[in-house]
């Protein structure tokens, strides 16, 4: 999540949002036997021109609204474990359906470790440098100390509605989503086999995307640059303007099942209001980023450096020219997993050649990372998304840099070091290079290398566990010996735990909190509400 206080950039594998977080992951392409409405009729023959999304039904009338489960779908749209296929039965070439080729040189795949040979179960560890797999949340939305669903004074009345609705239904948010989900498949079951196998972090992903639109929908400004963001993202996915009516009934249906006590005309119109707008955002965001770039990018394995046991540094090239800035992050798909995205930090500065490089440490469970670190070899070719995130250094100012850097979470920082770099410009960069053990350090070298080139990068290690030759001790309270840091922008990178605690020791020590930028915004957002 992007915010003055703290700016999103990307993490590594785990439980999350193939990508993006949103309420649907649709097909790439639109069965040849669905139905067009006019509004959507001929829409793919002017990309630029808004697309106006089909109005959702209402759920009906009060006898109307509580529907029967739908059946046979069962509470939790997910199949079994036994059902979701091996790694070795999906074949790469249907994982990445060619979208450009790309030359077969000796390439190595982003760094992920493999997934045994049987059936993978969901992904359940979480890297120590992890960004959570959700699009980036709304820059300006805050942690409140408050409940989320307390309604400012200034509140307007659909705001109030929908966060009564939101109140109502939160401790059964499991039930909700599970059945929204039911119902989807069953009434559009075309759309079932191009979700991801698990559902459980789909279902997450849907509650916190309904959850952060009905906070932010006085805030138009906030609120536009969160869905855009998330409507260009959803590209990769294939989603279409007819995808989002069927979405919306789904979740209308949903909402008024649960929410016994708060549903009534005014909140159904209310949430209609609300979804509409919300879909036509996220519509015309990607129809505009369809003019300027392609919704994904095919990236060939070119190296693939094992730094420890479960630490790869993967390289690839992609198929066509990829732009983004240091700190920034994008989200990658494997040939053996389709359909499955997560987030990684580009661990490079944007290169002459080309070639973009990623760390990754392999997680218990990791589908992707696991393919990424153990598995991937030179010459498979992955998926990258778009890329996100703003973390990136303000070249305008002379402010000093602190960056704290956890584990792989040194990767962004890294970055943003060569950025400084290639600039020209002469400021104070230090960095605080944390981990358990010297052991862990797996990149300290380079680091050092560049600390020797620019006389302006202070470079020190700090480990929690066992002898170091650097400091020792937990890395907020490192930082908390130096300075002082009031004219200095902070960044940090690396696991939430981590991020909250160094985020609380620069505040103690004087950084103002709108120069503080990190990444795992969401883990805090959860933590604090």
């Amino acid at each position: 999540m992007d915010a003055p206080t703290t700016t999103s950039s990307a993490g590594n594998d785990g439980g999350g949002n193939s990508g993006d977080w949103g309420w649907f992951t649709p097909s790439r392409k639109r069965p040849d036997d669905q139905p067009r409405s006019p509004e959507t009729d001929g829409a793919d023959d002017d990309r630029a021109a808004p697309r106006p999304v089909s109005p959702i039904r209402r759920a009906g009338t009060e006898a109307e609204r509580r529907p029967a489960p739908p059946a046979p779908a069962p509470a939790s749209p997910m199949p079994p474990a036994s059902a979701v296929p091996p790694a070795s039965a999906v074949p790469p070439a249907a994982a990445v359906p060619p979208a450009s080729p790309v030359a077969p040189a000796s390439a190595v795949p982003p760094e992920t470790a493999v997934p045994p040979e049987t059936a993978a179960p969901p992904e359940t560890g979480r890297e120590e440098h992890q960004r959570p797999d959700e699009a980036p949340a709304p820059q300006g939305a805050r942690p409140a100390a408050e409940s989320v669903f307390t309604a400012p004074e200034t509140a307007s009345p659909d705001a109030i509605l929908l966060r009564r609705t939101m109140a109502e239904i939160e401790p059964v948010s499991d039930k909700v989503t599970s059945y929204f989900y039911a119902l989807l498949f069953v009434q559009h079951p075309e759309l079932r086999p191009l979700f991801p196998a698990a559902m459980d972090a789909q279902r997450d992903r849907l509650f916190k995307a309904i959850l952060t639109a009905a906070r932010l929908i006085d805030d138009p400004d906030i609120l536009t640059d969160f869905l855009s963001r998330l409507g260009r993202g959803h590209r990769k996915y294939g989603t279409q303007p007819e995808h989002y009516p069927a979405v919306g009934e789904c979740l209308l249906a949903a909402l008024t099942r649960y929410a016994t006590n708060t549903w009534s005309e005014e909140a159904e119109a209310a949430w209609v209001r609300a979804y509409t707008a919300i879909s036509q955002i996220m519509i015309d965001a990607a129809a505009e980023d369809e003019l300027r770039a392609p919704a994904w990018w095919q990236a060939e394995v070119v190296g693939h450096e094992p730094r420890t046991a479960d630490i790869a540094v993967v390289t690839v090239r992609p198929d066509q020219p990829y732009p983004f800035l240091a700190g920034q992050y994008t989200s990658l798909e494997t040939p053996w997993w389709p359909r499955v995205w997560r987030h990684y930090s580009f661990a490079s500065a944007p290169r002459p050649d080309g070639l973009l490089s990623f760390h990754v440490k392999a997680v218990p469970a990791g589908w992707v990372s696991s393919a990424l670190v153990h598995r991937a070899r030179p010459g498979d070719v992955i998926r990258l998304g778009p890329p996100a995130g703003s973390m990136t250094v303000d070249h305008s100012t002379d402010n000093g840099l602190l960056c704290l850097g956890g584990g792989t979470g040194i990767a962004p920082i890294k970055a943003l070091v060569e950025d400084v770099a290639e600039h020209g410009r002469q400021r104070a960069v230090e960095v605080f290079y944390g981990a358990r053990s010297d052991h862990d350090l797996y990149d300290i070298d380079t680091m050092l290398r560049l600390a020797q080139r620019h006389p302006w990068l202070s470079v020190r290690p700090v480990v929690s566990d066992g002898p170091t030759s650097g400091l020792s001790g937990r890395l907020p309270d490192a930082v908390r010996q130096y300075g002082p840091w009031n004219a200095y922008d902070a960044y940090l990178s690396g696991p939430p735990g981590m991020i909250r605690s160094g985020v609380d020791a620069l505040m103690g020590v004087g950084v103002p909190s709108h120069r503080i930028r990190h990444d795992s915004i969401e883990e805090l957002m959860a933590a604090a509400e």
